[in-house]
């Protein structure tokens, strides 16, 4: 049986060797003999430019070996309320969650950890926050999503920031990261801007009993972040039933003439019915619109009989205005005639052209006073009695 082993340690390995479980040395890099007497020995390699010292037992070899391994390793300890970040070379390497212990090898690169109250501060300021937030490896983004609320507020937008269910503050457009370590973080958004919302499909009956069916949109926006988040749990639903209650109100106390003769009634009612109990919550009412009114088949058949009915009445009116006007003009022309024989020959000269238009060849017998006075006639008294005028 051989009393001694010959090993060869490598320029970035360091080789820890137990005889009946205890550390006993640290062999660096070259050409070592080990001794077998006295026992077995246990040898342990590790490579240091793993730079982690990955055992299990660390913090227990550190706390009762620190003269074996005090000038080979580094030990951190992480309390419950802080945060370690591992710098290598002035790089970003891990992430040291509260309570874990690591030891990191000494002398082949520079290592620094950086140890962070979580618990008296739970915000991230904005250096470290751009670090942690972009470009870490997969593997190092899991444990800072463990670690970190990360949260991105657009413009226009309001964040509220809640910390363990209670509101803390109001955060504006920008990026923001929390430490979630003994807490729970979140942040609800609030969108700022004009916002829509449509009331569609509902069934209302009028004061009179006709079943109707409306369209609604109307436009408003947040006011009042603080009351629309503790007194609303959802704004949007929350105005979208305070539309419908109040269109149902407004049409339901007018009748279906009423609603169909101004819309734009209709529309004021609601908005008056609406802003101010929206304005309770931290909600500004900026329009509502009622789009359409759709009336059933039988209900829409009977109005257009109703709208032709009334429609022809009016034509009847005018025409028989219009028949009334003519006979009033003809009355008054036959008036002047009467007392002017001048107008009533040149009336019968028009008469007469309009006759010769029709006709292709006309006889005269007896001249030009038997045309007159025989083809065109248009009252024989009025005729005798400017004949007799004439004579005289």
């Amino acid at each position: 049986m051989l009393m001694w082993k010959t090993l060869n340690v490598g320029d970035n390995q360091l080789v820890l060797v137990y005889r009946r479980n205890r550390l006993e040395q640290v062999l660096e890099p070259g050409r070592h003999r080990v001794s077998r007497m006295n026992g077995p020995r246990l040898l342990e390699t590790y490579e240091t430019t793993d730079i982690e010292f990955d055992n299990k037992n660390a913090k227990f070899l550190l706390k009762q070996y620190p003269k074996v391994l005090s000038s080979y390793l580094e030990g951190y300890e992480v309390a419950d309320n802080q945060v370690g970040l591992v710098y290598r070379d002035g790089i970003l390497m891990d992430l040291l969650p509260p309570g874990s212990v690591k030891a990191y090898w000494k002398g082949l690169d520079t290592i620094r950890v950086d140890l962070f109250d979580v618990c008296s501060n739970s915000s991230i300021d904005d250096k470290l926050l751009g670090l942690l937030g972009r470009g870490l490896t997969p593997a190092l983004s899991r444990v800072a999503a463990s670690l970190i609320h990360y949260s991105e507020v657009p413009d226009e937008h309001i964040g509220m920031l809640l910390v363990n269910g209670k509101f803390e503050r109001m955060l504006p457009a920008g990026q923001y990261g929390f430490w979630k370590v003994q807490r729970k973080v979140e942040v609800k958004l609030l969108d700022m801007r004009l916002q829509t919302t449509e009331v569609s499909g509902q069934e209302i009956l009028t004061k009179d009993r006709v079943s109707l069916r409306l369209n609604l949109t109307a436009a408003y926006r947040l006011t009042d972040p603080a009351k629309v988040m503790f007194q609303v749990s959802d704004y949007a639903n929350f105005v979208y039933r305070e539309l419908q209650l109040a269109l149902r109100e407004a049409v339901g106390a007018q009748s279906l003439d009423e609603l169909l003769a101004d819309k734009d009634a209709l529309n004021a009612n609601i908005t008056a019915r609406v802003r101010e109990r929206l304005a309770e919550f931290g909600v500004a009412l900026s329009s509502v619109g009622v789009k359409d009114i759709i009336l059933p088949g039988e209900m829409k058949m009977i109005l257009n009989q109703v709208v032709e009915a009334q429609k022809a009445a009016e034509a009847n009116l005018i025409k028989r205005r219009e028949e009334t006007q003519a006979m009033r003009s003809l009355h008054n022309t036959a008036k002047m005639m009467e007392n002017n024989p001048v107008l009533m020959r040149l009336k019968e000269l028009e008469a007469l052209e309009k006759v010769s238009d029709r006709i292709g060849e006309i006889t005269v017998y007896g001249g030009l006073d038997g045309v007159m006075n025989d083809l065109v006639r248009l009252t024989p008294k009025l005729i005798g009695s400017a004949e007799d005028k004439s004579a005289s």
